[in-house]
Formats: C-alpha cells, sequence, structure tokens
C-alpha cells in the first residue's frame, strides 16, 4: 500500500520528480537481472535439498503417500474457490452467468498455467477484459495491476494447506488459536508477496515462524511446487479477473461515456427536429419514441 500512494505521489509531481523514477526503474533492472542469474544456479541448489531430505527420512513410502494427499488437497481447495467462491460472488453481484465471463478469460487462464506469473499474464487478462469481454479500461488499468501484487488468493490457500501439511508430519497438532494465526499470517504473507514463479515458498517461512514449526521442511514441498504453482496462479489471475467484472458491475453508471452520457441526455429530453414528425401527425409522439428507443439502443454497451 506504500509503494501504490508512493507512486501515485511521483504521478502528481510531474517532471519534477523525473530523478526519483528513473531510479526506480535501474533499480527495478538491477534486480530482475541478479533474480535471473541466481535463478540459472537455483537448480542445482534444490536438488541438493531434496535429495539431502530424502535421505534423511525413514518412511519414504508414507511421505510421498502424503505428499499426493497434499497436493490433491491443495488443488480440490483452489478449484473449489475458483467455482464456488469468485464464481459466487460475481454471479450473487452482477446477476450474470460466470461460465460464460469464464469462457471469455481462457487465454488468460492458461497463459497462467504457462507462465506461473500474474505479472507475465497481465497483458493478456488486459485483451481478454477490454476486448473479449468488453469492460471498461479504466477499471481494468486499475484493478489488474494492483490485483496482480495483493491479490493472491491462490497462494494463501496454498500456504496455509502447506503449513498444515508439515505440522502433521512433524506430529504436531494444531491447536484452533494457531490455524486462525496460520489462516491470517498467509494471507498477509500472500498480499505482500510478488507476482513471480514460486513466491509462496519464500513467504512460506513467514507462516512456518508464526506458529513455531521447523523452516527446513520446506524442502518436502518444493519437489512438487512447480506443478503446484502452475495450478495456483491461474486462480489468483481469475480472482483478478472477476473482481474488475464486479467493479465495473458496480461503477458501471459512473463510468458512463460523456459524449454517450450527452446523447443519451438528448434523447430523453427531445429528438431532433429532423427525426420528428409534424406537430399535427397524431401519430407523432409513438413515432419519436420508437426511434427514441431504437437509438438508444444502438448506444448501450454490452456488458458482461
Amino acid at each position: 500500500m506504500f509503494s501504490v500512494a508512493f507512486g501515485l505521489c511521483i504521478a502528481t509531481m510531474g517532471e519534477s520528480a523525473r530523478l526519483m523514477l528513473d531510479f526506480f526503474i535501474i533499480m527495478n533492472e538491477i534486480t530482475m537481472r541478479l533474480v535471473r542469474l541466481i535463478m540459472w544456479f537455483a537448480p542445482f541448489g534444490i536438488t541438493c535439498l531434496i535429495i539431502g531430505k530424502i535421505i534423511g527420512l525413514k518412511d519414504l513410502a508414507g511421505t510421498a503417500a502424503g505428499l499426493g494427499l497434499y497436493m490433491l488437497t491443495v488443488i480440490s481447495g483452489l478449484f473449489i474457490h475458483l467455482f464456488l467462491s469468485l464464481m459466487g460472488i460475481y454471479f450473487l453481484v452482477c446477476r450474470k452467468n460466470p461460465l460464460v465471463y469464464f469462457k471469455g478469460l481462457f487465454p488468460a487462464f492458461f497463459m497462467a498455467v504457462g507462465t506461473a506469473s500474474s505479472a507475465a499474464t497481465l497483458p493478456i487478462t488486459f485483451a481478454c477484459l477490454e476486448e473479449t469481454l468488453g469492460i471498461d479500461p479504466r477499471v481494468t488499468r486499475f484493478v489488474l495491476p494492483v490485483g496482480a501484487t495483493v491479490n493472491m488468493d491462490g497462494t494463501a490457500l496454498y500456504e496455509a494447506v502447506a503449513c498444515i501439511f508439515i505440522a502433521q508430519i512433524n506430529g504436531i497438532t494444531l491447536s484452533i488459536g494457531q490455524i486462525i494465526t496460520v489462516s491470517i499470517t498467509a494471507t498477509i504473507a500472500a498480499i505482500g508477496a510478488a507476482a513471480v514463479p514460486s513466491v509462496g515458498l519464500v513467504t512460506m517461512v513467514l507462516v512456518l515462524t508464526s506458529v513455531g514449526l521447523p523452516v527446513n521442511d520446506i524442502t518436502l514441498i518444493v519437489a512438487v511446487d512447480w506443478m503446484l504453482d502452475r495450478i495456483r496462479t491461474p486462480i489468483n489471475v481469475m480472482g483478478d479477473a472477476y473482481g474488475a467484472g464486479v467493479v465495473a458491475h458496480l461503477c458501471r453508471k459512473q463510468l458512463v461515456n460523456p459524449a454517450r452520457r450527452l446523447t443519451s441526455d438528448l434523447l430523453a429530453n427531445d429528438l431532433p427536429k429532423h427525426l420528428r414528425k409534424h406537430d399535427d401527425d397524431e401519430d407523432s409522439d409513438d413515432h419519436n419514441h420508437a426511434l427514441r428507443i431504437e437509438l438508444e439502443g444502438d448506444l448501450r454497451r454490452d456488458e458482461y
């Protein structure tokens, strides 16, 4: 939130803030180059961590079965969230078919599966919402970039389940208070997470520390994280897209094009003279009313 407020202040300062803007642009480029360099060596480090953890396991078959159930739980929770929570909210607020809306988001959904990054999927999400579904660009240009950073509902669900799984394999029973703490911490950690692949593994440390669970057991779930990351990222993207649809519906009156509103006001008052019949025509009112309805229909925008 501080970054959003800081960016808005820089935007209001105009050219006087150009030096600060250039500084952050360069810092972003330096950071991305460092990340790319680290990612080249990451597979070797992760492989060593997994091998070391597997060697130390006493019950390899039991742990593998537990990982399978863990994956099934995460995947089931993510799709329940998509089809019940997100689509349910969209239907209750907009009173429209959420499956039709979802059909228009197919390119963004599959792009998220391939990239495992909400930020990398943004251009496709913009195209789906603005060109296919007709969402106002003023809504998408605000909701989607913010949502790609703070709306990580799929990541929050994944982190909560992973934390409980790690507690179970260590024979630790979490109390109701600890489960609530895990849920709140996972939500906060997901809000602060970057829109990059496998970022959930980084914020997982915060969640585990909040309830005193061993951090080194994260290596157990690294082996399957690449698959789960390609399932939770589309859920994050769908959350942003459905959120934009709800915002567009709630703000539809405020987002009316000024020219269209002026034309509608003119039509509401009276039709132009060249569209009206003579005053002495007894059917002139009906004729004008029919023309008014026809013109207003041409001006009305399709809503999703």
